[in-house]
């Protein structure tokens, strides 16, 4: 592995940001040196969190098929977290235009139309082994088609990047073929330090003040009752057995774990993976001594974003935007390798 260079910041980098939902990923970035000349995102809730945020972005609420990015030729940078569909490969190349009905493509145009010097794409894990692994080559072999060198992709563990939060993103970066000689890609190395709940919602060394009050879901009374005989750390199997079977109903007699199931997290432990609603009865959420969901500031510090970030629209809005997130601190680590990336490239080209 070859060794990252020192950060000269000779130079700002810019960047394009695709589906870029509430903004973790693009805080992130911010914050490791990299500006944003265009954000895109659909929802119109969404959209409004970013501007809220920060009035000076840039942020186009569309279609991405609607916008043109020829204008952005030779940007540094394009990022974002394409949503994972199925591709058809029946008697395909595994080519650009087979992509083509999917947001996938969508980012492929993006990258075809900016030419830009380096790209970077986010997924769940799952992606690795969708449809086999087919869905992972096509990706790679249409990056690969339009000029780039593509790393081999990265699972990265959040809890090893400051995120008090047991969630796996994976990173995909590609660099034109024509910088790849002088580039230099090395990933953040994880930390020893693994942060917990009370980390995120207490004074520390993650947060200067106790998690402030906010707006969240509640439980309905039957549930209610049931989580309260949970203990922190426990799930449905610390219910009595009858309970169990009552609350679990079919799901009881079936093979798997469902560890998410009327669980309610430990102070001592980082959260499981938040989704976009802490009360769903496959990912409950419940909070360790008083017995209802996160709230959406709770939820939010679990993705280390920053209190004085303001979420739009209602309390379900406000959720899936958060639950959506790359968690702010992991982005941030990424956002280093890729300055680290950049500046390879950038001092070469200077000498």
């Amino acid at each position: 592995m070859s060794k990252a260079p020192n950060i000269t910041k000779s130079s700002s980098y810019s960047s394009i940001e695709l589906f870029a939902g509430a903004g973790g990923l693009a805080l992130g970035l911010e914050q490791a040196g990299i500006s944003h000349l265009l954000l895109n995102e659909i929802d119109k809730y969404a959209s409004a969190t970013l501007k809220k945020n920060r009035p000076l972005w840039n942020v186009a609420c569309s279609d991405i098929k609607n916008i043109d990015f020829t204008p952005f030729e030779g940007i540094d940078l394009v990022t974002g977290g394409f949503p994972c569909q199925a591709f058809s490969y029946a008697g395909k190349k595994r080519g650009l235009e087979d992509t083509r009905g999917t947001l996938f493509y969508e980012f492929a145009r993006v990258l075809k139309e900016s030419n830009a010097k380096v790209f970077l794409a986010e997924n769940v894990r799952g992606l690795l082994s969708h449809e086999k692994g087919e869905t992972i080559k096509t990706i790679i072999s249409v990056f690969e088609e339009l000029g780039y060198h593509v790393y081999e992709p990265k699972l990265l563990k959040a809890i090893h990047h400051d995120v008090p939060q047991k969630r796996e993103r994976i990173f995909i970066i590609g660099v034109k073929k024509e910088y790849q000689p002088v580039a230099s890609l090395v990933w953040p190395e994880p930390k020893s330090k693994v942060y917990n709940l009370k980390d995120a919602l207490k004074k520390g060394d993650l947060y200067h003040c106790d998690v402030p009050s906010s707006i969240g879901q509640k439980y309905p009374e039957k549930k209610k009752r049931v989580l309260e005989m949970i203990p922190a750390g426990g799930y449905w199997r610390d219910l009595p057995l009858e309970i169990q079977k009552e609350y679990m109903q079919k799901s009881f007699y079936l093979g798997g774990g469902k560890t998410g199931i009327a669980r309610r997290i430990a102070w001592d432990e980082p959260c499981l993976t938040l989704t976009c609603s802490p009360a769903q009865k496959q990912t409950e959420r419940c909070h360790p001594e008083e017995t209802r969901p996160f709230e959406v500031r709770e939820y939010a510090r679990i993705q280390t974003f920053p209190d004085e970030w303001i979420f739009e629209g209602s309390a379900n809005q406000q959720y899936k935007q958060i639950g959506n997130a790359v968690p702010v601190n992991l982005a941030h680590a990424v956002g280093k390798t890729l300055v680290n990336l950049l500046e390879s490239i950038h001092n070469d080209k200077q000498l």
